[in-house]
């Protein structure tokens, strides 16, 4: 009706259509009144784009309480929904280092525990694989549950020992005096390898495997992997692996230092760790 008010008499459109003229009129300054919500989508909008489109309503909740608004998540949901901001979902594919038996099995001491009272009391481990046409990437990222901020991590075209035992190096070169962390992996052949104990022993540090097969017994690194592939590496096509190392290397840092957690009350990893500190 409103388009055809050009062309034909208002009088006879409402005849046609059987609304009352104040009907008419209300809806009328309805659409041209501003949106209400306009600057509450403007922020929704932001922080969803500044964070790559990683955040579901949840995060971005959490955000607009951070910056003073007064909203609900069921309103952030609807919003998203009406913006068409679509967070990007998880697959799951999971790379399986599981070779048989090829060195010493430790107990799974962790015993899927996996909160932490203090920084370096408990650190989780594992492999993962990209595949860039015919070739591949690894990365060997040790997390510390405290925070669970990866404080090391190496990248190779190779999951062998050198792969993980320098992640596992660097790592316990960030240790304190008398600081012996539990370490727990899958039973993947780099961490039943005499050489990756070594360093463990060497350090005073406990080791731990999960059971055979079972990668709930490492979930909180398996999420980890599970975010990373879906928010940075499922809906980019990259044409090399230095391209992807490159990726891997900025994701590692924007999850260690911008990406919120609920779990660490809304804070990143860097954030929690710097806010429990200082108190």
């Amino acid at each position: 009706m409103f388009a055809l008010k050009a062309e034909h008499r208002l009088d006879v459109l409402l005849d046609v259509a059987g609304v009352a003229r104040s009907t008419f009129f209300y809806h009328q300054a309805r659409l041209q009144a501003p949106d209400p919500q306009e600057a509450l989508k403007a922020a929704v909008t932001e922080i969803f784009e500044k964070n790559h489109g990683r955040y579901g309503h949840r995060r971005i909740h959490t955000e607009l309480l951070k910056q003073g608004w007064a909203v609900a998540k069921k309103t952030v949901l609807k919003l998203m929904r009406a913006l068409q901001l679509l967070c990007k979902v998880r697959r799951k594919k999971r790379y399986n280092s599981y070779q048989g038996e090829q060195g010493t099995v430790a107990p799974n001491l962790l015993n899927r525990e996996f909160d932490a009272a203090a920084p370096n009391q408990k650190w989780v481990t594992d492999v993962t694989e990209f595949s860039i046409g015919d070739q591949k990437l690894y990365l060997s990222p040790v997390m510390d549950l405290f925070d669970r901020q990866i404080i090391s991590y190496s990248i190779g075209t190779s999951s062998n020992l050198d792969l993980t035992n320098t992640s596992l190096q660097e790592a316990l070169a960030c240790l304190e005096p008398g600081q012996q962390p539990l370490v727990h992996s899958d039973q993947g052949f780099q961490y039943q390898h005499a050489s990756w104990r070594s360093l463990l022993q060497g350090a005073g540090a406990v080791q731990s495997m999960s059971r055979k097969a079972n990668c709930y017994d490492n979930a909180v690194m398996e999420n980890f992997f599970g975010h990373l592939k879906e928010e940075m590496f499922h809906r980019v096509r990259f044409i090399s692996t230095e391209a992807l190392a490159a990726h891997l290397n900025e994701y590692i840092r924007w999850y260690n230092t911008d990406r919120i957690s609920t779990k660490l009350e809304g804070l990143s990893p860097v954030q929690y760790r710097a806010q429990a500190l200082a108190a």
